[in-house]
């Protein structure tokens, strides 16, 4: 029968990966390295993750699953308050570093990039569905009435916060404060209403 699997040492390797990651780099990062840093046996590790692709993809997932979508009484003032957690999250040293690492990575190894779609974005992209969701119920946004378009809707909406606040926190290195956020949304809500229409 085998052991179950225990949550102190998952989260444990998930931060010895970071942490490597950050100090050494993607390619430098070596399993070994890791198992030395969490306190485990390398085989702890290859029980888990089959290779270091896939643990670090976790690793850098579970930061986002951190993520929540509190209900702030509007449409707007949700995603004001989603992009200002997302890029706070963003501007930690263990993230950034991470996503960067990883997203380098990826340009090259189509698998790497299909595990961060399926960890990584597909799910935040639960984010969008119940923002939507709540604004649907508030009257902000009509009801979905073409399954293919929501989920087109999604995706892209997604794509516009994810991508402009990633650009903004880690390309241009610029601050996404209160009044970006607010601007941005003022934006995006021009454009979610054209979507909608």
């Amino acid at each position: 029968m085998a052991r179950p699997r225990s949550t102190q040492a998952d989260q444990a390797i998930l931060d010895a990966t970071r942490a490597v990651l950050v100090e050494s780099g993607w390619s430098r990062l070596t399993m070994a390295a890791v198992a030395a840093r969490a306190g485990v046996a390398k085989t702890t590790l290859y029980r888990r993750w089959p290779g270091k692709s896939e643990l670090v993809v976790d690793a850098v997932a579970v930061l986002f699953d951190e993520l929540e979508l509190p209900d702030r009484g509007s449409l707007a003032a949700d995603i004001e308050g989603v992009v200002l957690s997302f890029a706070h999250l963003l501007g930690h040293p263990e993230t950034k570093t991470s996503l960067m690492a990883v997203v380098a990575e990826s340009t090259t190894d189509a698998a790497l990039r299909g595990r961060i779609k399926a960890a990584v974005v597909d799910r935040q992209k639960r984010l969008v569905v119940e923002g939507r969701v709540r604004a649907q119920a508030r009257g902000e946004l009509p009801p979905d009435a073409d399954p293919v378009r929501t989920a087109r809707s999604v995706d892209l909406i997604f794509d516009v916060i994810a991508g402009a606040v990633v650009h903004r926190s880690l390309v241009s290195a610029e601050s996404v404060d209160a009044a970006w956020a607010r601007r941005f949304t003022a934006l995006l809500l021009g454009g979610l209403a054209a979507l909608e229409a």
